[in-house]
């Protein structure tokens, strides 16, 4: 934080303001305290905290006041940036939802693909087109995905980038002098299949053998008996009772991707999560970095929640349970 100006004085200084000379107890409660959307503070707090910050109690309003406690009420702080000194939230908020736009888009291309592969492959088992999903499913989740970045990068942007018309790197904003800050969806296009390639070879394989297995079952004989239709046995009888952990499999690499984007974001250029997380401990900036995994724990957490409602939806068993 100091750079070369660094003596005893100023590292005791920035200690206090940070909070860091106190016992690791009492900063932990800090922190609690902070996050928390019912908070207590010291009176002499709101004049001076944390770099004589104000940004927490911007949206605060003040319940009650006991001898010289004030509790009030506001949204989770999770302080500010050690280097840049921007407030967490805004780093956060500016990050997420790039990191977000390119996971949604890499699980439904895993999920469109994956499924629908992984029906053939039950469909036509031990035929070559089987075999060879097998074999593509095997590859690709054995394929690092920063083995698998640079592998699209040097064949789709750079071997074929006059055909192709895609680029090196790039993230989901760019700034023209013209038009200012616009979208541009051709970055996104890369980072997407390389980060979809290794759920989208686990939802194939998953798809297969929840197929073959229901495939099997007593009730899709006689489906088969009473004479339905190919597509009403297969979507309707088949699909619907093999989704169960194939929608865990989902959620589950939807909020990976979430958090484990980092390969593919340095590669690509990618600015998300990823990326302001990899500098953040690049650079001790504990604040960010400890903001970022709560933020990505809470997404697990949600992912995981949104997923057992679903089962409901698809199994009635799971209900009745």
């Amino acid at each position: 934080m100091l750079g070369q100006r660094q003596n005893q004085v100023l590292i005791d200084a920035i200690n206090k303001d940070i909070g860091w000379d106190l016992p690791k107890w009492k900063r932990y409660i800090k922190y609690l305290n902070d996050l928390s959307i019912i908070s207590v503070y010291e009176d002499k707090d709101t004049e001076h905290y944390l770099y004589f910050d104000k940004d927490k109690y911007k949206h605060a309003t003040q319940l009650f006041a006991i001898i010289s406690k004030v509790f009030v009420v506001k949204p989770p702080y999770l302080r500010r940036s050690y280097q840049s000194k921007r407030l967490v939230t805004d780093i956060i908020g500016t990050a997420l939802p790039v990191t977000a736009v390119l996971a949604l888009l890499s699980i439904l291309i895993a999920t469109a693909l994956g499924i629908g592969l992984g029906i053939i492959s039950a469909v036509y088992k031990d035929t070559w087109l089987d075999k060879f999903s097998l074999v593509t499913s095997v590859f690709g989740m054995s394929l690092p995905s920063f083995v698998a970045a640079i592998l699209m990068v040097w064949i789709f942007a750079y071997l074929l980038g006059n055909i192709t018309g895609l680029p090196v790197t790039g993230s989901l904003y760019e700034v023209d002098e013209f038009e200012g800050r616009r979208i541009v969806w051709r970055n996104l296009i890369l980072p997407a299949i390389t980060l979809g390639i290794r759920p989208l070879a686990i939802v194939m394989q998953l798809t297969r053998s929840s197929m073959l297995e229901v495939l099997s079952m007593d009730y899709m004989r006689t489906a088969r008996a009473k004479g339905l239709s190919f597509n009403t046995i297969i979507i309707k009888h088949g699909l619907i009772n093999a989704l169960n952990p194939v929608v865990t499999a989902i959620s589950g690499w939807l909020a990976s991707l979430m958090a484990g984007a980092v390969f593919v974001e340095i590669v690509f250029g990618w600015n998300g999560i990823g990326n302001v997380l990899l500098e953040a401990l690049n650079t001790s900036d504990l604040p960010v970095v400890m903001g970022a995994v709560l933020v990505v724990s809470i997404i697990f957490v949600v992912i995981n929640v949104l997923v057992d409602i679903v089962y409901g939806i698809i199994d009635p068993r799971v209900r009745l349970g």
